[in-house]
């Protein structure tokens, strides 16, 4: 039997047959299975076609398998907390990861850590690369989306913080789900949300294209390769087809039923956390807390296919097959590194682990006299360190003093968290 040229990937909660599954999308033969643990959701990605990573749920920890050594984990990533999302940029390049409130942005190739970014005040729910690596786009429980320049975020100079490029803020609620299209930094990004909406936005300006209202919350969203339909799941099980043709100019409207498009899918019964679409637009898959995995057929609104898992489903996706997932006797064509947990490896006493030299863009570093600005920066960072010392105090008493504010900042960070999620159960509290 020929291999498939699409495959689906999928994993559920409760891991009692295999974390990740491997299905024939048009036959819904289990192909292949990767043991030990279970994925938590929007936490499965495929790194540079050679690699799966998935995020062990509830635990800080990030399990790695070569595509073709199903029953072999070749590495666990220890990370400094539980990894609520997970994504490796298409290129194969770069490997994010949501923890807490903060984005870790990995180097592949030397395993570093490259940037920690914290811009979100609550915890990330979800991250997406643009199809040509350019750009990533991040949602949390704090109701935004951010939309990031990779090059901007991996900047050499360590005394500007990264900043993102566009802050997507018209939700209300928590954001559950990203879509990226295609066509880079001209993309289009899908947002769902618990608020009951999708959002479409544009990539370049940061300006929302478009927002529909249903009558329960959006767990799950995802776009047609050509971009003329939106796919929502719903939190009673429903799935919602959104036409983007529409005729109608305004930017707001509530979803219904009609000829043009809008249709919806009947077959869960429980809510849609996952959903996505066959490269030729003519299949849909979802994954349900009902604990199946369906595939439809678009143009009839007919499930076609049934697959039961043992637990609520965390990922499924479907994606072209890679070329080695089939070949047992294949290798990777690069060895992965020991990814590092801190900003400076050297110094934490943590080595790459790669042998080999680590390049980057920056400045040209041959000539060791010190430059004007050099100078200047130098003096002014002295001069700070002055003021700090006639503030603080030195030695002991400065210690004492940043340990007091790191507690108060905790403190302050945890009334925040609270005080959200008792405003947030408040308003979403069925009347």
């Amino acid at each position: 039997m020929s291999a498939p040229m699409e495959v689906v990937l999928s994993t559920d909660s409760a891991g009692q047959l295999w974390n990740c599954a491997v299905f024939d999308p048009h036959t819904g033969t289990n192909l292949l299975s990767y043991r030990e643990g279970n994925s938590s959701a929007r936490s499965l990605a495929v790194l540079s076609g050679e690699y799966i990573l998935g995020a062990q749920l509830g635990k800080n920890f990030i399990n790695v398998w070569e595509i073709q050594r199903k029953d072999q984990l070749q590495q666990k990533i220890v990370c400094p907390g539980i990894v609520t999302c997970l994504t490796a940029s298409p290129n194969g390049l770069y490997v994010l990861a949501g923890i807490a409130e903060a984005i870790y942005l990995w180097e592949v190739s030397t395993g570093n850590l490259l940037v920690i970014l914290n811009r979100h005040y609550q915890d990330l729910s979800c991250l997406r690369f643009t199809d040509d690596s350019s750009h990533f786009v991040s949602g949390g429980k704090d109701n935004l989306a951010l939309v990031w320049n990779l090059a901007s975020a991996v900047q050499l100079d360590s005394s500007r913080t990264p900043e993102p490029r566009h802050v997507l803020s018209r939700h209300t609620l928590p954001i559950t789900d990203i879509h990226c299209g295609l066509m880079g930094p001209q993309a289009r990004v899908a947002t769902a949300s618990i608020d009951q909406t999708v959002k479409l936005w544009e990539i370049s300006s940061g300006e929302m294209l478009l927002s529909v209202l249903f009558d329960v919350s959006i767990m799950s969203v995802t776009l047609d390769p050509c971009e003329y339909f939106a796919f929502c799941g719903g939190s009673d099980g429903s799935i919602f087809q959104v036409s983007l043709c529409s005729t109608t100019l305004s930017r707001d409207k509530t979803f219904q039923s009609d000829s043009e498009g809008n249709q919806v899918f009947k077959g869960h019964r429980n809510l849609v956390t996952c959903l996505s679409v066959s490269m030729d637009g003519t299949l849909l898959l979802s994954g349900s807390h009902d604990e199946t995995v369906r595939m439809w057929d678009i143009q009839s609104k007919q499930s076609i296919r049934c697959i039961n898992h043992k637990g609520q489903v965390t990922n499924a996706v479907i994606i072209p097959a890679p070329a080695n997932m089939f070949l047992p006797d294949s290798r990777p064509a690069v060895p992965l590194p020991r990814f590092s947990r801190h900003l400076n490896p050297s110094e934490q006493g943590e080595g790459t682990g790669t042998g080999g030299a680590c390049l980057r863009l920056g400045n040209n570093c041959q000539d060791p006299e010190e430059t004007y600005l050099e100078k200047a920066d130098r003096l002014d960072s002295l001069m700070c360190a002055v003021t700090d010392k006639s503030v603080f105090g030195d030695g002991e008493n400065t210690k004492v003093r940043v340990s007091e504010l790191e507690e108060e900042v905790r403190t302050l960070k945890k009334i925040n968290k609270d005080l959200y999620e008792f405003s947030t159960q408040l308003l979403t509290k069925p009347n």
